[in-house]
């Protein structure tokens, strides 16, 4: 005999699937003078200086706190308190530190040659030593979901289940929407225009900056109405207020930092198990961008919709070999 389970503030009142089946101000940052004294500069001011010009241009609090990591790692590791202390060797020093990747090496350094590019525009450092440094990194094919992984996972969610519900949302967006995870858990209500059925994605919440507007079907558009709704019960019950789509099971907002977010652990947990490969947010976007290729999309079209600023950036995604590419180029003859 199977144990009933007790009822949950979590359990939507209704059969979902019945409604679908029917048919902070950075601008006013005050930015530093250049240099002209021949004082010292510590790291750690170094470092605020160049915050205050990331924030001007609306970089995202996530690559700030990033950035400021790997700047303060460098600086401690090597011993380096000044600015001016900065050299060659120290760099090379800071790389033999690490115990990860040729990828994340590549990847610290990029970010320690970006700080010193703007100390030195800034006349904190006199000679560029550090153009010199580069790491060589395998290229990495990028494999995007499958299609049919995809839709067996949202078959299989309880969408009468509000963390499901929930879920079922997230993977949608992300896997026909493209949209980032990022994206995806900054999303307000505000940004969604039923009227016209499509998603308003301001600057504010897009790694570049640049508004886009996406379409959105109609099960899309039950999808969030209804998830919106919940989310309305959800808050009440805990005294929650705000108006983000996408919320934990107290009702509030999920923390912006990737490493921390909720929803890919749950992708991790829902993989492991329906045994499935490849689900994660970032195979999600390039499952979307394979997807558009297969429906006749140019990649123009894929690159404006995944909010890329570089082509080569927008190829990657769509995982073709020369062969793939010599028969889709011969249509063309």
């Amino acid at each position: 005999m199977v144990k009933a389970r007790k009822p949950s503030i979590e359990d939507i009142p209704y059969n979902v699937n019945d409604l679908i089946n029917d048919t902070s101000d950075h601008n006013s940052v005050r930015i530093p003078l250049v240099k002209n004294t021949t004082s010292k500069t510590t790291m750690e001011d170094m470092l605020q200086i160049v915050i205050r010009y990331m924030r001007l241009a609306n970089l995202r609090e996530r690559t700030i706190s990033d950035y400021a990591y790997y700047i303060k790692d460098f600086a401690t590791k090597t011993e380096t308190k000044y600015i001016e202390q900065a050299s060659l060797e120290k760099i090379y020093l800071w790389l033999e530190t690490m115990n990860v990747s040729p990828r994340s090496k590549y990847n610290r350094l990029k970010v320690v040659k970006a700080f010193l590019n703007k100390c030195f525009e800034l006349g904190y450092v006199k000679e560029k030593f550090w153009t010199s440094v580069n790491i060589k990194v395998p290229r990495k094919i990028l494999v995007g979901a499958k299609e049919q992984d995809v839709e067996m996972l949202l078959s299989l969610l309880d969408k009468n289940d509000y963390l499901e519900l929930r879920d079922y949302v997230a993977i949608s967006l992300m896997y026909y929407n493209g949209l980032r995870i990022q994206t995806t858990i900054q999303l307000r209500e505000k940004h969604v225009d039923f009227n016209k059925a499509i998603l308003l994605l301001g600057g504010d919440i897009m790694k570049n900056n640049d508004a886009f507007v996406s379409p959105i079907s109609p099960k899309m558009a039950i999808l969030l109405d209804v998830l919106m709704k919940e989310n309305n019960r959800i808050r009440r019950h805990y005294g929650e207020h705000n108006d983000f789509i996408i919320i934990n099971r107290r009702g509030k907002p999920f923390n912006h930092e990737l490493r921390n977010n909720g929803i890919q652990k749950r992708l991790k947990v829902y993989a492991d198990r329906y045994n499935l490969t490849n689900i994660n947010p970032h195979a999600l976007r390039r499952g979307f961008a394979r997807r558009l290729l297969n429906q006749g999309a140019d990649v123009f079209e894929i690159s404006k919709a995944l909010g890329h600023s570089n082509l080569a950036v927008t190829t990657q995604y769509l995982q073709m070999d020369n062969q793939e590419l010599v028969e889709r180029l011969r249509k063309y003859l």
